[in-house]
């Protein structure tokens, strides 16, 4: 019986959820992470995924699925118009401001 191959899709589903990349860092720059680390009784991961977190953050990008449907539901539609506030009569000048 000749093996079949498994598609991309079924892979992904066996695959641990983790995934990891190697990063570079000059000494100084891990010397004080490191320490930092040690200091705040975190490990080297915890350090990394609130850095991470913290990135996205500032360029409001979703950390995870719950975000990303937060941030895809629409307040308008986009077929929805905007209602404009009541106008004036034409001709009639605007009510002064007083002060």
């Amino acid at each position: 019986m000749a093996k079949r191959k498994a598609d991309a899709s079924e892979l992904r589903l066996v695959r641990k959820p983790d995934i990891g990349k190697r990063v570079m860092f000059d000494r100084a720059t891990f010397m004080a992470l490191d320490l930092y680390a040690r200091d705040s009784m975190r490990s080297f991961q915890e350090l990394a995924d609130e850095a991470f977190a913290d990135l996205l953050a500032k360029h409001n990008r979703p950390t995870d699925l719950k975000d990303a449907l937060r941030q895809s539901a629409r307040t308008m539609g986009a077929n929805d118009n905007p209602q404009k506030p009541a106008s004036r009569a034409p001709g009639k000048p605007a009510p002064r401001k007083r002060k």
